[in-house]
């Protein structure tokens, strides 16, 4: 149901972090519109099968870097609700997916980090 995922824009120097990078509050809003994308993506997916998704962002955080050279981490928690049609009834399930990210300081934007479950 996923298609590829988007990555977001890079900032624009709206703070200052340890590294000479974007600060908490620009990473955090950087982030936050990464969630939004993701959200606008799944649930523009091709409906033409019976199955309607609704993406909730659950919660977006940032955790700041444990060392100098540690780089930024960020979550995006999503609450999905699924509804599908077999034409007589509809199925409902729901669930939470979280998605982990990296902040790249040579790119200046957050890296998907694959985490197997």
């Amino acid at each position: 149901m996923m298609g590829s995922l988007p990555l977001a824009a890079g900032v624009a120097g709206c703070g200052i972090g340890g590294s000479g990078g974007p600060g908490r509050d620009a990473l955090l809003a950087q982030l936050k519109q990464e969630a939004e994308a993701l959200k606008r993506e799944n649930e523009g997916q091709d409906t033409s099968l019976g199955v309607k998704a609704t993406w909730n962002v659950a919660s977006v955080d940032v955790t700041e870097p444990a060392g100098d050279d540690a780089p930024w981490k960020g979550t995006i928690r999503f609450r999905i609700r699924s509804e599908t049609r077999d034409g007589v009834s509809v199925a409902v399930d729901e669930f939470e997916k979280t998605f982990h990210y990296e902040f790249n300081t040579t790119l200046n934007k957050w890296v998907f980090e694959y985490k197997p479950s």
